[in-house]
């Protein structure tokens, strides 16, 4: 949902956070035409095929959900995972890391919250990772 809404600009109520998607994308930021190929995952992955996405993808925003203490809990396992994979020396450039982001989704359902904004922000400082948290 969140990247069907980064791309229309809309909220989409119906959708079904088990199917793994590429979407294209084109956007212009700072001027400059972005040509984006968005693979959201599902988050269903065994390691091996998280391995193979990771060293697929240039950024990457880690998103969990503010209601669901075990997605959180994955967070700091997929940074150190994206880390670790495009530190490698078999990877063209090896130096110079991926831009990364932790978000904290459904900040709305403030009564089924189960990670506190605190608790997202530290991990935050911990791996020197930008966080937000959003609806």
């Amino acid at each position: 949902a969140l990247t069907v809404r980064f791309i229309t600009r809309r909220f989409i109520g119906d959708y079904d956070p088990t199917l793994e998607m590429i979407y294209r994308h084109v956007a212009v930021i700072d001027g400059e035409m972005v040509h984006f190929e968005i693979l959201d995952t599902a988050g269903q992955e065994d390691s091996l095929q998280i391995e193979e996405k990771i060293k697929w993808g240039d950024g990457f925003a880690v998103v969990y959900s503010v209601t669901d203490r075990c997605s959180f809990d994955e967070v700091m396992r997929l940074c150190f995972l994206i880390n670790h994979l495009h530190a490698s020396p078999k990877r063209s450039g090896g130096a110079e890391q991926p831009p990364v982001v932790i978000v904290g989704n459904k900040k709305d359902l403030q009564f089924d919250r189960m990670v506190s904004t605190e608790d997202g922000e530290n991990l935050s400082k911990a791996l020197k990772i930008p966080f937000y948290e959003i609806s």
